[in-house]
C-alpha cells in the first residue's frame, strides 16, 4: 500500500506492506486523514509520535476492513469510523478499538477526519484535567489552530461564561468569534493580560488551556484568577522560559501538564469514552465542527506539511488517499 513515512529528510511516499491488526485492533481503509502539528516533528522521526520508517498521522476516518477477535464496541467490516492513533497517512491503518467511534450517517469522511484528535485532546484538557464548570471563564492560547477552534466550541457548549481566544494573526483573530470566542486577544501586545483582566472585572480567568507556553507563561499567570488552573497542552512557543514562582504562589495557581505519550492503553480508551459520552450529541448535530482549509492527495503529503509549517492556514488540512 501507499504510505507517507518518516525519514531524516521529512516525509517520503513509499509502498509498504499493509498493516495487520492485532486482536484488539481494527484495520481501516483510510478515506481521509487530518494533519496535526505533532506530525511535523514525527515526519523526521522526532518527538513522541514518530520514528524513522514509521507511517505518520494521528487521526483519520475510513471504513472498517477487519476487526480483531478481542475488539469491543460492535465494530464490523463496512462500518464508517473515525480514529485516533498512529499511521493515518496511508491507504490502510490500524487502530485500538477503544480510540474509534462511529461516524454519523450524514457526515462525510473529510468532516470526520478533522475531529478525533481535536475532540479528544480538548475535552481531556478542558473537562478531565481542567475541571471546567458551567459559568466559569476560559482562555485558549493558540485558538486559531484546529484543536484551538475546537476548544473554543467545547468551552461554549459546556456553559463557559466567558471564552477568550488568542491568535497573533489579525485575520484569524477576527474569525475566532465564529467559533465561540467572546474576546480575541493578540499576545504579541505587551498588555494582553490586562485585556483579559479587564474582561473579567479584574478577577482573571478560571481556566487557561495553553498550547503555546514559552514566553507566555508569566502572562498566563497574570491573566489567571486566584486559584485558577492552567493546563499545558503544547509548547509551540518553546519548552523553556522564565517562570515567576512568586506570582504562581501568590495567585495559588494549579499548573497541570498533559500529554498522550505516557498514557496507558486504558487511559487512552477512557479519554475517548469520556469525550464521546459528553460530546456525541453535539458532534452528530454538527454543533462541533472544524473548517477544512485545504485537501491534498496522499502523494502530496510533504507539500501538505509545508503548508502547515507556513502557519498561514485556518482550520484543518487533510490528506485523501
Amino acid at each position: 500500500m501507499k504510505a507517507a513515512v518518516a525519514t531524516e529528510n521529512g516525509l517520503e511516499i513509499r509502498d509498504i506492506p499493509q498493516p495487520k491488526p492485532k486482536p484488539f485492533e481494527l484495520l481501516v481503509k483510510v478515506k481521509a486523514a487530518g494533519l496535526n502539528r505533532a506530525d511535523l516533528a514525527a515526519a523526521r522521526g522526532k518527538g513522541g509520535h514518530g520514528a524513522a520508517g514509521a507511517t505518520v498521522g494521528l487521526d483519520w476516518a475510513g471504513e472498517v476492513v477487519e476487526a480483531g477477535a478481542e475488539t469491543k464496541g460492535g465494530f464490523k467490516p463496512g462500518d464508517r469510523v473515525m480514529c485516533a492513533g498512529a499511521g493515518g497517512y496511508a491507504e490502510y491503518a490500524v487502530c485500538d478499538w477503544g480510540r474509534v467511534v462511529h461516524i454519523p450517517d450524514d457526515m462525510s469522511f473529510e468532516h470526520a477526519a478533522t475531529l478525533p484528535v481535536a475532540l479528544g485532546t480538548m475535552h481531556d484538557a478542558l473537562v478531565t484535567n481542567g475541571r471546567l464548570k458551567a459559568g466559569e471563564s476560559v482562555l485558549i492560547q493558540g485558538a486559531s489552530s484546529g484543536v484551538g477552534l475546537m476548544a473554543l466550541q467545547i468551552a461554549k457548549l459546556l456553559g463557559a461564561r466567558l471564552v477568550v481566544g488568542t491568535s497573533t494573526n489579525a485575520e484569524r483573530r477576527a474569525r475566532l468569534k465564529e467559533f465561540g470566542a467572546d474576546l480575541a486577544v493578540d499576545t504579541t501586545e505587551p498588555n494582553w493580560p490586562d485585556l483579559v483582566l479587564k474582561a473579567t472585572a479584574g478577577q482573571g480567568v478560571d481556566l487557561i488551556v495553553d498550547q503555546v507556553s514559552g514566553s507566555l507563561m508569566n502572562g498566563n499567570m497574570r491573566a489567571a484568577a486566584i486559584r485558577g488552573r492552567i493546563v499545558n497542552v503544547g509548547r509551540l512557543g518553546g519548552g523553556k522560559a522564565e517562570f515567576d514562582f512568586d506570582l504562581h504562589a501568590q495567585r495559588r495557581i494549579t499548573y497541570i501538564g498533559v500529554t498522550h505519550r505516557t498514557r496507558s492503553v486504558d487511559e487512552l480508551r477512557e479519554e475517548t469514552r469520556a469525550m464521546w459520552a459528553d460530546l456525541a450529541d453535539a458532534v452528530k448535530s454538527k454543533k462541533l465542527s472544524l473548517p477544512v482549509e485545504k485537501t491534498y492527495p496522499l502523494d502530496q503529503a510533504k507539500a501538505a506539511q509545508e503548508h502547515m509549517r507556513a502557519n498561514q492556514h485556518f482550520g484543518k488540512i487533510l490528506l485523501v488517499p
